[in-house]
């Protein structure tokens, strides 16, 4: 499902920035999980995931045609054992490759980029393997990927390395305003769940949208709720926050309409296409979140079927009841 809306001109669309409400997270302290814990959890997985995979092609549930090729993937690097993967990075390749709102996202993406096929992409820190399955597919296709997290591009090396895949990427660990590429390089930029962690994000918007090629596409996601929220955590997941409050690092935005349009479209104009994907009932996703901190006992593994059963796609924004995310597909208008 999808919501179309038209383009609109840019300058029509700048309004006075807004103070948001804000929220304050304390991440519940970090188990570490013994050995046998690890082990119960892997055997606990691979003998249940795919009766999950069942339910959630049986509930209707999106991702799943770009799980099936993350499995495919992990089996081939499975019995080729090339590159410097563990066992561990097998296994969730191949039985639980995705977590929660990436269902979504991976779907509307891939199903956009696929018609475009484009000579020339740049990927911005979204999930590795989102671009990786993407060129493992396209082998006549090279790609710029980017992040700032380099413990996280290293990992991603290494997955590269072991697909395969060194002649078609050239990585960079850089900050959006830090980007080395002339403007209008990239028939393609892809940015899934990115854009809200940088405060400033109205600025990196008009930075990434500089390279876009006039008719080029920029595929975009953020999360989204009826009223916008400027979120902050104790912990900084990705280490390169620097905006505090109240011992407080900032983590992220979550969009409403009006949002967007100050911060986003009044850079890009409306989206071509875009879906709106959402929990049913408020605090779903966040309770998800806090099992994963704390490592509790937590069935990675059935959240196929739990993303489409406790999720839904929703006509706008402000029907939302709690958490959701918004994917997006911008086309630069051409000179």
């Amino acid at each position: 499902m999808s919501n179309p809306a038209p383009i609109n001109s840019a300058s029509n669309l700048a309004a006075e920035p807004r103070t948001l409400r804000k929220s304050y997270i304390s991440v519940p302290s970090i188990r570490r999980p013994n050995r046998i814990y690890r082990l119960g959890r892997v055997l606990t997985g691979v003998a249940l995931s795919p009766l999950y995979w069942i339910l959630a092609r049986l509930y209707g549930g999106p991702g799943l045609e770009f799980r099936s090729r993350c499995a495919l993937m992990g089996l081939r690097l499975l019995f080729t054992r090339k590159g410097p993967l563990s066992r561990s990075d097998f296994f969730r390749l191949l039985f639980w490759p995705i977590d929660s709102v990436r269902y979504f996202e991976f779907d509307f993406m891939w199903a956009a980029l696929s018609r475009l096929q484009p000579s020339s992409y740049l990927d911005i820190s979204s999930p590795r393997m989102f671009p990786l399955i993407f060129l493992g597919e396209h082998p006549d296709i090279t790609a710029e990927l980017v992040n700032p997290d380099k413990a996280d591009l290293e990992m991603t090396r290494k997955f590269i390395t072991a697909c395969g895949l060194d002649p078609q990427c050239r990585l960079g660990s850089l900050l959006i305003e830090d980007f080395p590429f002339a403007h209008e390089s990239f028939d393609a930029v892809t940015s899934i769940s990115v854009v809200e962690h940088i405060h400033e994000d109205k600025t990196a918007i008009e930075n990434i949208w500089r390279l876009v090629k006039p008719g080029g596409r920029l595929l975009l996601s953020v999360p989204c709720a009826a009223v916008a929220e400027e979120e902050y955590m104790d912990t900084d997941f990705y280490g390169v926050q620097t905006a505090s409050e109240n011992e407080f690092l900032f983590h992220q935005y979550k969009y409403d309409q009006n949002l967007l349009e100050e911060r986003i479209y009044c850079v890009t104009g409306y989206p071509r296409r875009s879906a709106i994907y959402g929990e049913k009932i408020a605090g779903t996703l966040q309770s998800w979140l806090t099992k994963q901190w704390t490592r509790e006992i937590y069935p990675i593994w059935k959240e196929p079927y739990a993303v489409a059963r406790e999720f839904q796609y929703y006509e706008s924004l402000a029907d939302l009841p709690g958490d959701g995310v918004i994917a997006m597909e911008f086309v630069k208008p051409g000179p």
